[in-house]
């Protein structure tokens, strides 16, 4: 009977795990505990911790990133099982996917933000321009960064539309943006600093039609530019 209440301890370590993510304590795009400090949270032994770890990466919902830890990138198994579809998306594939869904969710966004949001699509406007502004020679850490920080601002218009089933969503194909986005230059000439600016003021002025059009423009621009035959700059 060992294996038995071993292998239910570890569907119960698992879904400990799960909860965690599925409540939004540890939310997508952020790297959860280390295997000891989740072994003591817990109370089990560091293999319980790493085969019901291993469980939710087989499920979709953690990743695994050599030398940097795990990381949440779905909010549940369904997400999971998106996130490893669109991961072997094309680039132009995905890119139209956004122009429908960023579309929607800046005009909701305009309609439903409250103060909350408005607070934090500013800060994370700034930060993200901040990070975009650093010229070709930043490290693979700073370009690391600077494309989390334009995946943050967008995803955050999205929760700025309340539409818990439309953040899900977005949250399985997060990885795939992830690529699209990081497979092109990090830097000041492709940041779009005024295209998100205005988006961004578009949403805080309660204005969804502008805030629809912008992001439409927007996207329009980039999947253009990032057409096979385009130049690169």
């Amino acid at each position: 009977m060992q294996p038995v209440r071993r292998s239910t301890l570890i569907a119960q370590v698992t879904e400990q795990l799960r909860a965690e993510i599925t409540a939004g304590r540890w939310a997508v795009g952020t790297r959860i505990p280390t295997e000891p400090a989740l072994a003591e949270l817990t109370g089990t032994g560091r293999n319980t911790v790493r085969e019901a770890v291993q469980a939710l990466v087989h499920a979709g919902m953690l990743e695994r990133r050599q030398g940097s830890g795990t990381y949440v990138i779905a909010a549940s198994d369904l997400g999971g099982t998106l996130s490893k579809y669109f991961a072997s998306a094309h680039e132009r594939d995905v890119l139209e996917l956004r122009q429908a869904l960023d579309v929607t969710a800046a005009a909701l966004a305009a309609r439903r933000r409250d103060d909350t949001d408005i607070d934090t699509l500013r800060a994370l406007l700034d930060r993200r321009n901040e990070l975009w502004r650093n010229p070709e020679t930043a490290t693979p850490h700073e370009k690391q960064a600077a494309v989390a920080a334009d995946l943050d601002l967008h995803r955050a218009i999205v929760a700025a539309s309340h539409n818990e089933v439309y953040l899900e969503f977005y949250d399985s194909l997060l990885p795939a943006i992830e690529q699209t986005v990081a497979r092109h230059p990090v830097d000041a000439a492709n940041s779009f600093e005024p295209q998100h600016e205005e988006l961004v003021r578009a949403v805080v002025d309660g204005d969804p039609e502008r805030a629809a059009t912008v992001a439409q423009q927007f996207l329009t621009e980039l999947i253009w530019l990032r057409r096979p035959e385009a130049p690169t700059s």
